[in-house]
């Protein structure tokens, strides 16, 4: 069973390393560089503006992770989904996505987009799954990228639930 818990300082290195170990398999990793500066200030990119960053744990090894980047008041991204090569297929994605989806209703998001290369099929699969609609495609480098939204519809105003973590 996956814990799901906000990330911490201390998950720096692990989160890095799962991001090269799962977009490295896809084909739609160029290699490291400034488009990846966010992951080097995950607190400061996404939980201290408004979004989230979130970890999946399988005992003290994390294996998934996922976050929201906010755009606005009513719209967040889902950014940096990623599941370990050795663990995919297994719903730890699906659970992150969730987690991320209650969050950002939590947080009084109406609407969530996210984009994904078309060589990033699993990733498209769990996107369409889960009610997200293509809105467009763009291309970014060498990259086909699909463009997709959701609405969640009103926010609960959830402000009295627990924190993520």
């Amino acid at each position: 069973m996956i814990t799901i818990r906000q990330y911490q300082d201390e998950d720096r290195a692990a989160v890095w390393a799962l991001h090269n170990a799962a977009l490295f398999p896809t084909g739609a990793h160029v290699g490291n560089g400034p488009w990846d500066d966010d992951l080097h200030r995950i607190q400061d990119v996404y939980i201290k503006a408004g979004g989230e960053f979130l970890v999946g744990l399988l005992g003290a090894v994390i294996v998934a992770m996922g976050a929201l980047k906010r755009l606005s008041p009513d719209c967040a991204e889902v950014k940096r989904m990623r599941v370990d090569p050795e663990h995919q297929r297994k719903g730890f994605g699906q659970a992150v996505l969730n987690r991320l989806e209650r969050r950002a209703d939590e947080l009084g998001y109406r609407h969530l987009c996210l984009d994904t290369t078309t060589k990033q099929d699993a990733a498209q699969q769990l996107y369409r799954k889960n009610g997200y609609r293509e809105t467009g495609r763009k291309q970014m480098g060498r990259f086909e990228v699909i463009l997709s939204e959701k609405d969640l519809g009103e926010p609960s105003h959830a402000a009295d639930m627990e924190p993520v973590g």
